[in-house]
């Protein structure tokens, strides 16, 4: 099974080298690894250098863009130039983070996972990061969600969700998308990838509207925003997140800003979310 994995990186000299070392040692290499250097002014650029220049499967694009760093756009934006670089001959195209240590199966775990179901359109392991001298689970979400820094997906799968939305919220759009379009999600407990840059730790401050705004682009309306945003405040215990959050709602919905999903996959999104909230109740 070929993997193509493209990996966007914004100053990541401290990690980036440990991340495509991970990548070296699997024991199911990828066919291509392209990292993407966007707009870094650290030593990200030669670090990924040395590594190219043992490896023949791994490149580099030197893009620039700008120097705030932001989820979504500027992430997405960058993948699509590392994207456009490879042909098509992958069966999973990966998008990863540059502050990644994957352990040495994981490849090839996540390829068995793909080849056993044929149904199977995204899989991944989970996010573990270090506290205290001890790496634990980077509880944020769901076990059930893939996080964004550790993207897989079935080819197939990539093509029918329309590939990946330049906007935050982008790995939520696209695990509703797969679903609406009949595919299967994975989740590997046995997985654990070391994170070391917890997330959000340098984004932007103006990101925290965003995230309202995201919702909005789903289509969720305001009772499951509200919801939602609830519990996400909750998670990173700053409940004044709350109010950032509806606050990014409701300037999306009064600048009619144009939603990600259409009318008919919005409904599905809803659908979905009622049932998964419900069932969380025994309901």
């Amino acid at each position: 099974m070929n993997f193509y994995i493209v990996i966007p990186a914004h100053n990541e000299a401290d990690s980036i080298g440990l991340t495509l070392e991970s990548l070296a040692k699997q024991t199911l290499l990828p066919k291509r690894v392209v990292v993407v250097n966007d707009h870094s002014t650290d030593e990200t650029q030669s670090i990924v250098e040395s590594f190219i220049s043992k490896y023949h499967w791994i490149s580099q694009v030197n893009v620039v863009s700008s120097d705030k760093h932001l989820p979504g756009s500027k992430i997405i934006n960058a993948f699509y130039k590392g994207y456009d670089t490879l042909d098509d001959d992958y069966d999973v195209i990966c998008k990863f983070d540059a502050d990644l240590i994957f352990p040495n199966t994981y490849l090839e775990t996540i390829s068995q996972h793909f080849s056993s179901s044929p149904t199977l359109g995204m899989a991944a392991g989970f996010c573990y990061i270090e506290k205290n001298n001890d790496w634990i689970l980077e509880d944020l979400t769901n076990k059930d969600h893939i996080r964004g820094a550790l993207k897989a997906y079935r080819k197939q799968c990539f093509l029918d969700i329309g590939k990946l939305k330049p906007a935050m919220g982008w790995d939520t759009i696209d695990e509703l998308l797969a679903k609406f379009y009949h595919w299967n999600i994975l989740t590997d407990d046995n997985l654990h990838v070391k994170h070391l840059k917890p997330t959000g730790a340098s984004y932007n401050k103006s990101s925290k509207y965003m995230q309202g705004e995201a919702m909005y682009k789903m289509r969720y309306g305001f009772t499951i925003t509200a919801i939602s945003a609830f519990k996400l405040a909750m998670k990173k215990k700053n409940l004044s997140l709350f109010n950032d959050y509806m606050s990014g709602y409701f300037k999306a919905k009064n600048n009619n800003v144009q939603p990600l999903v259409s009318p008919e996959q919005g409904n599905f999104i809803r659908k979905l979310r009622w049932k998964g909230m419900l069932k969380k109740f025994g309901i």
